[in-house]
């Protein structure tokens, strides 16, 4: 490679580590594995070497990744948390040790090392004075990170008091263990939730939410591995440093192993590597850190790393496995998922059985078919993923595969709209999608069952008293009070707020059914042109489609739905229930707003924007949610945010509560 090549694929390198050094540290959304990044480090790394004359303080080879997010009070680390230089073969570990031996032999110091794990997580620090923790950041830059002091109290490890009171901060890693992961990820795949890339990227989004329920909502551990500063102690040793983090309260990384030469250190990474699928949490390598701190101070560090420690990177671990079938999984909300059943094979330390192939595109991508020779490789050593087909094995028998057509839960139709990578089960009395239903059914927004949250729903689900939407109006008080210990107060009102939500408008009703693409807005305007469900699910997809608030995708999809065997059961024993099912006539004939749109910013003292909307509609008026030269009225509440903005630049009317007020009243 000449020069001026070299200087090429060096600004790509550069460009390239930086944008997924921001996605992996900044937004914990990594769109490569571990591996690609540390590959491209490598090369970009040689290549500074080999040509010293465009190497540049800021290549992320000489600094460490990361900002503060914003929302954040910044943290500036009195001493630096220094990011570690990878390696990946026993060779750069021996030259590693030729440096460290050279230095310490001119000093007459010993050499021992300490070989930990490298856990997969987000590097904090922790400070304590007079025993009290008083701050926890992040590690950011390495030299500025973020305070997530409340975050880092919710975690049940860190100790909010020392046994000693003493003046300390310490560095650690926040972590989630394995199978605390793959809870929150089979939640998230029922839920239908994008699914984390990883444990690590998993813990870092935890830790820096600027919500601390939201962090005390995940299961987040820490390890602590390293002394930053202390005051009144004195250390010769690494090890003896652990020691005595562990006496004084600390969650130490469990596994810390003394080392007299590089050749133990080998033995130590190669047994870590052997033993990673008993361990409890993930680890992306094994780090050698010299364990004389005397020497640690000769030995010095650069901008980004200590010339102290290093990190040997374990290669992810790929096998071959047979596909065996091809299953489909239906989620709460009706996604129809296809998994893969494998040939049982051991990978990074756990067997494989099972693993999600995502959707129909990822399918045909793959040429994936039943029988087929696949490699399985878990990203983030947890995930486990296909990532290649031997097309080169195939006998011939192999058989394609086809996403069904119907729901293989309940038989109902299967859609997949334009757009959509999903294919989704059409059923609203689908098992699967039963406590979804229900739990939208009851909301505010649909037929306001004050009272019934999920988990009474889920009790009565699993008690088989509700196994469909209209079951909700066959409780009893005695089923409800069964629930709850002294619940005959509970139950009373419950069973009243079911009798009074039988007579709610139509539009609610609607609303509550969970069409897809069907709102509030667009229920009422539907409600009040058909003003009966009959009429509703006779209706046309033409005639629908010309309806205000109402276009062609969301006319299909109400055609699509009240022409189901599953609507069409339901409706009729919701109407069997005594639930209203036609819009009741409006009584006032006060027009005052006709013909006039509205739009609705920042927070009233007197209505919600749903209240002031409905008032406005009562009165012949449109509530629309954006700014346009159509405006005529902007109702601006406190904390008025971008839509004010526009409406002054567009020249609308902006009106205070004030101004509503006596225009309803006049």
């Amino acid at each position: 490679m000449n020069s001026n090549e070299a200087k090429k694929r060096i600004e790509e390198l550069r460009n390239l580590v930086e944008y997924h050094a921001k996605r992996y540290y900044d937004d914990d959304s990594p769109e490569i594995s571990d591996f690609e990044y540390d590959m491209l480090m490598v090369e970009l790394r040689n290549l500074e070497k080999e040509f010293p004359e465009f190497s540049s303080s800021d290549s992320l080879t000489q600094k460490v990744g990361g900002h503060v997010k914003k929302g954040f009070k910044e943290v500036v680390h009195e001493v630096p948390l220094q990011s570690l230089q990878d390696i990946f073969d026993f060779d750069e570990l021996i030259e590693f040790d030729k440096r460290v031996k050279k230095q310490s032999q001119e000093l007459d110091k010993p050499t021992k090392y300490v070989v930990e794990t490298k856990i997969d997580g987000l590097s904090a620090a922790l400070k304590y004075e007079n025993g009290i923790l008083v701050e926890g950041a992040t590690r950011g830059n390495g030299l500025v990170g973020e305070d997530v002091t409340e975050n880092l109290k919710t975690i049940k490890t860190i100790p909010q008091k020392l046994k000693e009171p003493l003046n300390i901060t310490v560095r650690g890693e926040v972590f989630i263990s394995k199978s605390d992961f793959e809870k929150m990820n089979e939640e998230r795949s029922l839920n239908e939730e994008p699914l984390f890339a990883n444990a690590r990227n998993a813990a870092a989004g935890s830790l820096r939410q600027l919500d601390s329920k939201i962090t005390a909502s995940r299961p987040l551990d820490i390890y602590i591995f390293n002394v930053q500063k202390i005051e009144g102690r004195e250390f010769n040793s690494h090890y003896e440093e652990l020691l005595f983090l562990d006496d004084l309260g600390f969650n130490v990384n469990p596994v810390k192993i003394l080392c007299n030469t590089v050749e133990e250190a080998i033995g130590a990474i190669k047994k870590i590597g052997e033993d990673r699928e008993k361990l409890t949490f993930g680890i992306d390598g094994a780090v050698v850190k010299v364990d004389n701190l005397s020497l640690r101070e000769d030995l010095g560090s650069t901008a980004k790393t200590p010339r102290w420690a290093i990190a040997y990177k374990y290669p992810p671990e790929k096998k071959e496995t047979i596909l065996k079938d091809i299953i489909c999984q239906v989620g709460r909300t009706g996604v129809i998922t296809p998994m893969a059943i494998l040939e049982p094979v051991s990978v990074a330390g756990s067997t494989i059985s099972k693993t999600t192939l995502h959707n129909e595109d990822f399918i045909k991508e793959k040429d994936l078919r039943i029988g087929d020779t696949v490699v399985i490789q878990k990203a983030g050593d947890v995930i486990p993923e296909i990532v290649e087909v031997k097309k080169e094995k195939r006998t011939g028998k192999e058989l394609p595969f086809q996403m069904p057509t119907t729901c293989p839960v309940c038989g109902a139709e299967a859609l997949r709209e334009e757009g959509e990578a999903a294919i989704r089960c059409m059923g609203i009395e689908c098992p699967a999608k039963l406590l979804r239903n229900i739990i939208h059914f009851v909301s505010k927004e649909g037929m306001d069952i004050d009272g019934l949250g999920e988990n009474l729903v889920e009790q009565f689900i699993e008690k088989g008293l509700i196994e469909n939407i209209a079951d909700i109006y066959s409780l009893t008080f005695e089923d409800i009070a069964s629930l709850k210990k002294n619940g005959t107060k509970f139950a009373n009102n419950l069973v009243n707020a079911i009798q009074d939500s039988k007579n709610r408008p139509l539009y609610k009703l609607i609303t509550a059914l969970g069409i897809r693409h069907i709102g509030t807005k667009s229920a009422k305007t539907i409600a009040k042109y058909y003003k009966t469900m009959e009429n509703l699910m006779n209706a046309k997809i033409e005639e629908l489609a010309t309806l205000d608030d109402v276009g062609q995708i969301m006319a299909e999809s109400i055609y699509e739905f009240f022409n189901q065997d599953q609507t069409i059961d339901l409706i009729t024993k919701l109407r069997n229930a005594g639930v209203n099912m036609k819009e009741e006539q409006e009584e006032e004939t006060d027009q005052r707003f006709l013909g006039l749109t509205f739009v609705l910013t920042g927070s009233l003292d007197n209505y919600t924007r749903e209240e002031a909307g409905e008032i406005i509609e009562k009165f012949g008026g449109k509530v629309s949610s954006s700014v346009s030269k159509k405006t005529n009225y902007v109702l601006a509440g406190e904390e008025a945010g971008s839509k004010l903005t526009k409406a002054q630049e567009l020249g609308v009317t902006i009106i205070t509560e004030e101004q509503f007020n006596k225009m309803i009243k006049e």
